[in-house]
């Protein structure tokens, strides 16, 4: 990836929390916990999930910076949201969890060094090839606008069920 693409990747990136809470404003309130199918994700859950996948990449940006060569933890996301019961959990706690990490995120990628975008990579159990910061860029610049057309699509059917 080159410099200008990064760039703008990053520039995505920063933006995600500002494009979510634009796509929430959108959301019914008794919409939020709809599920489209019964191992589908509610908006609720779905919110919860970003601030746990949120937390998760800031920690991994860091290592990729500090850490090259080291090892990153997998987590299952679906036992994640049912184990730790993420409709109980609070929606706007999970999204200032998400505001925080972003922000402080995007703050740091803007300092990162060309050296270290380029040649720092990790170990990711679910990885064959290294987990370098050009993954890590491509996964995280797309992961709230993914879950933007989900919600979205959640709402829809919310309503034709309605």
């Amino acid at each position: 990836m080159d410099t200008k693409e990064r760039n703008e990747k990053i520039e995505l990136y920063g933006r995600g929390f500002d494009l979510l809470k634009a796509a929430l404003a959108e959301v019914p309130a008794d919409a939020m916990k709809f599920k489209p199918e019964p191992k589908e994700w509610s908006v609720h859950e779905i919110i919860i999930h970003i601030a746990d996948s949120e937390t998760n990449s800031a920690l991994r940006a860091r290592k990729l910076i500090v850490e090259s060569g080291g090892l990153l933890m997998a987590y299952d996301q679906d036992a994640w949201a049912n184990e730790l019961n993420y409709h109980a959990q609070s929606v706007e706690d999970a999204l200032e969890a998400t505001r925080i990490a972003r922000k402080t995120t995007y703050e740091l990628l803007k300092t990162v060094s060309e050296e270290v975008f380029n040649t720092h990579w990790l170990k990711h159990p679910e990885f064959e090839d290294p987990y370098t910061f050009d993954k890590w860029i491509n996964i995280y610049s797309r992961h709230i606008p993914g879950h933007i057309e989900q919600i979205q699509n959640n709402v829809r059917l919310w309503k034709t069920q309605k």
